[in-house]
């Protein structure tokens, strides 16, 4: 009986599963490369060296005190978007906007904007991980050479940071592909609020969710593997094989060294 109700959802409402699946994957996808430009821009603000005390130039006395309120107010941001529930950020977002300051937004639009920021709070640290794990040696040499902190950061430590948040990253995406179904609660037509409008025509809870539990499952999965994939393009063959010209100067460079001795 239950097998025969599986079928009839299926057939009855593949529609709304594809839709309700395709929204879910424009948040998650939209929201994640939003939240990470936000998170990659803070992280480099938040590693920028601010300038000690002592130094009588006004300018670097005036850099410090500018660092010291931003760097503030970027954490009052991560600490508070990393505390609260995106459920709880949602109805304060949607609705607040409307009631203090007259903004009715569109309810993808504010789903995007929500998943965004939340993200960003979260990437904002992943990123500062990412890059306060490069080594310093390296940030001294590019300064020997008469690199800026942002020539530095571009050339030098954000390919090696991006490399080493990426899993953290793909983690982030996965967890907002789920968590786009608390945004039920503003009415965005994102996979649950769709079964749950299908289970409502039917009151066939159980395999309409279920389903949808499926369906979940393959996007997290399918999401996994092809971040793993990228992975395993950036990290590069594990073993390299010499191409003909570094291996005659390797030969060169053993004849030389007979020579020497």
């Amino acid at each position: 009986m239950t097998l025969k109700w599986f079928v009839q959802i299926l057939t009855d409402y593949w529609p709304m599963f594809i839709r309700g699946a395709g929204i879910t994957l424009v948040i998650s996808i939209t929201g994640t490369i939003i939240g990470g430009v936000i998170g990659l821009g803070i992280g480099v603000v938040r590693t920028t060296p601010v300038p000690g005390k002592g130094s009588g130039n006004l300018l670097i006395t005036l850099k410090r005190i500018f660092l010291k309120i931003v760097n503030g107010i970027l954490v009052s941001y991560i600490e508070f978007f990393r505390g609260t529930p995106m459920i709880v950020q949602a109805m304060v977002i949607f609705y607040g906007s409307a009631m203090l300051f007259g903004i009715h937004m569109n309810r993808l639009f504010a789903a995007i904007f929500i998943v965004s920021i939340n993200t960003g709070a979260y990437m904002a640290e992943i990123v500062r991980g990412g890059i306060i794990s490069v080594d310093k040696g390296q940030f001294e040499a590019a300064h020997a050479i008469g690199m800026n902190h942002f020539q530095t950061m571009i050339n030098v430590v954000l390919p090696q940071a991006i490399r080493n948040i990426l899993p953290a990253t793909g983690n982030e995406f996965v967890i907002n592909i789920k968590d786009t179904s608390v945004l039920n609660v503003i009415s965005v037509t994102e996979l649950y609020f769709q079964t749950k409008s299908i289970a409502g025509n039917n009151f066939r809870y159980f395999e309409a969710f279920l389903i949808t539990c499926v369906i979940y499952f393959i996007m997290t999965f399918t999401v996994t593997r092809i971040l793993r994939y990228i992975e395993r393009r950036m990290d590069g063959p594990e073993s390299y094989t010499l191409n003909q010209m570094q291996v005659a100067t390797a030969e060169d460079m053993l004849r030389l060294n007979q020579q020497n001795n």
